[in-house]
């Protein structure tokens, strides 16, 4: 059902790093992101794959994890991920990329949720030292980077309580909270 993929689809932050992820696996993912909506089917968006232990370690250094952990600078060795898909805006296409990217991010991570991986989308980036890193030409704009690998945590949905605190923690046993609003919250009319 979808709705329990939707609900296995978590941010996940720490990964069995020795599990590899194959290329062939990221190229399918992208696939799925290729047959999403796309604005005006521009289809402007491109793709930089990673399953590679030294490409990987170029773009690691570049993200930031989890801003509501302060005390967390994100995954240690052997933690991190596996892989990563880069989502770039083609600007020789577009100059604007909407939500095209958001949508293609949710296909990607959906269908690796399925496939018994996980990941997180990240948009705090160090956009201008990855593009060095990696060489990326400027006519791409460095959109969101997607973490993937077989998941090391475990995360929890809880509803948000009387305080209406939204952040995310994790408790002494390393276990992963996400407090959600109510869903008569939500709907207004």
């Amino acid at each position: 059902m979808i709705r329990d993929l939707i609900v296995k689809n978590r941010s996940y932050r720490r990964f069995y790093e020795e599990v590899s992820i194959e290329l062939g696996t990221l190229r399918q993912l992208v696939d799925l992101a290729r047959l999403s909506s796309s604005a005006g089917n521009l289809q402007s968006l491109k793709y930089i794959l990673s399953s590679d232990p030294q490409k990987n370690a170029l773009i690691f250094p570049h993200l930031a994890w989890a801003g509501y952990l302060k005390d967390w600078s994100g995954p240690c060795e052997g933690e991190r991920p596996s892989a990563y898909i880069i989502i770039l805006g083609d600007t020789q296409i577009s100059r604007s990329f909407g939500c095209d990217h958001g949508i293609a991010a949710q296909s990607i991570l959906l269908g690796a949720t399925e496939k018994g991986l996980g990941g997180c989308i990240i948009g705090s980036i160090k956009r201008e030292e990855l593009r060095k890193a990696l060489d990326i030409p400027s006519r791409y704009e460095i959109l969101l980077v997607l973490a993937l690998g077989r998941p090391r945590e475990k995360v929890v949905i809880e509803t948000v309580g009387p305080n209406g605190d939204i952040k995310y923690w994790r408790d002494s046993e390393g276990l992963h909270h996400v407090p959600k609003r109510a869903l008569d919250e939500l709907i207004v009319g």
